[in-house]
């Protein structure tokens, strides 16, 4: 069974929060949606609200899901989901640093692979 990885859009307003990746080496320095891996008992929703407080320092509620699954390799499973920002501060706590970007912005960005698949249905949230 495949391993579901969970990453959150946290949108305001015209902008995305985007990260830029830290590790590993391959696909440091690349930009992504921030999250991680659900474990074994967590929901989905409980994992993104966990991933995303252990990685930005924030509390979120999350919403719809967004875009399709994306596979990585044989045993995993990215699938995003909308987020709101409830409460907390934002900080990189794990990432290299943590931008705002605008519908123009996505395509220059150097992402990480699998993300990518979901930049359409991004544009569409951000307004473009």
């Amino acid at each position: 069974m495949s391993q579901i990885v969970v990453a959150g859009a946290l949108i305001s307003g015209t902008s995305l929060l985007v990260a830029q990746r830290r590790r590993p080496p391959e696909l440091a320095g690349r930009w992504e949606l921030p999250g991680g891996k659900v474990t074994a008992g967590e929901t989905e929703a409980d994992a993104l609200v966990r991933e995303l407080r252990e990685e930005l320092g924030v509390d979120v509620v999350v919403g719809e899901r967004l875009g399709v699954d994306v596979p990585i390799g044989e045993s995993l499973t990215l699938r995003a989901y909308l987020v709101t920002q409830t409460g907390g501060v934002l900080h990189p706590h794990d990432h290299r640093a943590l931008r705002w970007v605008r519908a123009d912005d996505l395509l220059t960005l150097d992402w990480v692979p699998a993300d990518r698949s979901w930049l359409p249905d991004l544009a569409k949230h951000l307004g473009a």
